[in-house]
Formats: C-alpha cells, structure tokens, sequence
C-alpha cells in the first residue's frame, strides 16, 4: 500500500497546524465517528480489562557493572509502563536499561514516568517527573490514546513537541516510538480498523515532522509493530487482544534500543546508504509511516539543514549488532 504523497501532505498539514496552533486533519467526520464509537465499544467489551492499571513497578538500578550510572526515563502511555506485564523484567523500560547498559558497560538508572491511559496532552508533567531526574535520555511511546479518544492530530502532536523541546532544552537526547498501527488490533471490526490505521499512520507521520523538528528523532512503530503482530496475534498481543505480549513488547524494545544508544554516542551514525535513504523530511515522514522500524534523524546537505522542501533528515533501519545503513 502506497500512501507516501498523500501521507506526506497530511503530515505536512498536521504539523503547520500544530505550529499554528489549528486542530489539523480530522480524520472522522461525525456520522462515521459515530459508527467509531459504537464499535468501539463492541470492541472495547471484547477486550476486556489487561492485568491491573500499571505495568509492574520498574523504576531501579540495572546492569552489573561499575562507574557512574547513566539515567534513562521511559514517558508515554500504557505501552511505555508495560501494562499487562507481570515480570518487570518484561517491561520495554527494563530491556532498555539493561541493553543500554550493556552496550555503555556502566549501571543505568532507569524512571518510569509514563502512565497507563495518557494521551500527548499528559505528558507535560512526566516531563516534569523526568526533569527532577535530569536523564541523559528520555524515551517516549506515545499516541494511541490521541486515536481511541479521537484527538486533533494538531492537538496531540503539539503537546508533543512541546514535551521534546523541554527535554532538548536541558541537554536531553530523546527518542519517540511514534503511533502504533491500530489497523492490527483484532477485535476492531471492520470498517474501523481500516479508519484507525489510516488515523494510525496520519499521526505516526506528523509525530515524526514534530520531533524530528524539536531535536528529536523517531523510531517508526506503525509497521515495527504491524505484520507480525497481524500474522501472529496471539503471540504478539496479551491476553486483552489490545496490549502487546511480553514478546511484543521486547519486539518494540528491540527496535528502539539500537537508536538510543546512537543518542548516547553508543552506536555509530552512518550515513545513508543510497540516495532515497536522504530526503526532505515530509516526505521521509510519510515514508517512515510505511517502512517497519525505520528511525527518522535531522541531517545536513552541504552543510545546510534545511532545503527547498524542508529540513532534510535521514532515513535508516539500525539492527542490533549490525553498523552498516540498512533504510
């Protein structure tokens, strides 16, 4: 499926939108947002409630190793704490402390500020919690709540760069996972599933514009998260058929990893491998919407930042143990 032009004026519309302080696309009109909320409701009654509100508590020291600790704080919404998680040590914050501190061979010290149920315009005081903290980097997961509640996508994504400005303000690297594919919960029923991956992707695409533009980069979840979780739903979602697995979640912990520890100076910064993997950032955006884990990253082009279409951006798909471009 082939969105990239349209994709790319939706994320451009939402974004100038956001800075403008408009509500951007809507993505329902109301009859439709009608027939949304009553299969909504179907589908929320054939969910049903995850294992408690909260992940398990997470917040801790993590990894055997000496020196000073960096600090790591995980923001956003139930995807960010683990919700449905029994073992903290399954949780997205957990797997990246420890792989973190394996790749820095130093303890991190990890803060879970995100809660379960947030939406964009929560995040301000996980922000503030994550700034007591002074981190040295912040990793947000957030935006499927702005779709179940039918957000602006103007709205949310302003909240969110708001969020990332504050934390580059202090000198914190940040990176988001960007809205997930809803297109691949199950008990959604058609048409809607449709609508919220159409939504899905619109959001995950102007998120991406936001934070990249805030000093952010991104790490693409629509599709990270998306054929496997449509091909093997009962491995990749938990018990709510709504939440990710244990598995599902170490699959986004998996994607995010390699781009935190690039924030950090960790991991190298390659240049792009072949000529589309350079592109203004609209366009990368819509592209990155697409394209399972790619992560979206400010560059410069003969020493320029921005171009005739936008700030250019690269485009690359990081692998665990592996250095070489692979967008």
């Amino acid at each position: 499926m082939v969105w990239a032009p349209g994709m790319a004026r939706a994320a451009r519309k939402i974004a100038t939108a956001a800075a403008l302080g408009g509500g951007g696309l809507t993505a329902l009109g109301a009859t439709a947002y009608g027939l949304l909320i009553a299969e909504g409701m179907l589908a929320r009654k054939a969910i049903g409630r995850p294992h408690g509100m909260d992940g398990p508590a997470s917040d801790g020291s993590y990894g055997e190793f000496s020196g000073p600790p960096l600090k790591l704080a995980m923001l956003g919404d139930s995807t960010s704490v683990g919700l449905g998680l029994t073992d903290h040590n399954e949780t997205p914050g957990v797997l990246l402390a420890t792989g973190l501190a394996a790749a820095a061979e130093r303890p991190v010290r990890l803060l879970v500020a995100g809660k379960s149920g947030a939406s964009s315009a929560e995040l301000g005081d996980q922000v503030d919690a994550a700034l007591a903290m002074r981190p040295d980097v912040a990793v947000i997961f957030v935006g499927a709540n702005d779709i179940i509640t039918q957000t602006p996508p103007a709205f949310a994504v302003r909240h969110l760069s708001k969020a990332v400005r504050r934390l580059r303000d202090e000198g914190i690297e940040v990176v988001v996972g960007t809205c997930p594919d809803l297109g691949t919960v199950r008990p959604i029923a058609q048409p809607l599933r449709w609508v919220a991956r159409r939504w899905s992707r619109q959001l995950a695409a102007a998120q991406t514009v936001a934070v990249v533009d805030a000093g952010g980069r991104t790490v693409a979840f629509a599709d990270v998260l998306g054929p496997e979780f449509a091909t093997n739903p009962t491995e990749m979602f938990g018990p709510d058929r709504f939440h990710p697995s244990a598995r599902g979640y170490a699959q986004a912990a998996h994607a995010v990893l390699p781009s935190v520890c690039a924030a950090l100076g960790l991991w190298p910064e390659p240049g792009p491998a072949r000529e589309e993997a350079l592109q203004p950032i609209y366009l990368a955006a819509a592209t990155a919407a697409e394209e399972p884990g790619t992560e979206v990253t400010a560059t410069r082009v003969d020493g320029r930042a921005t171009g005739l279409y936008g700030k250019w951006v690269t485009l690359f798909r990081r692998r665990l143990g592996a250095t070489v471009n692979d967008a």
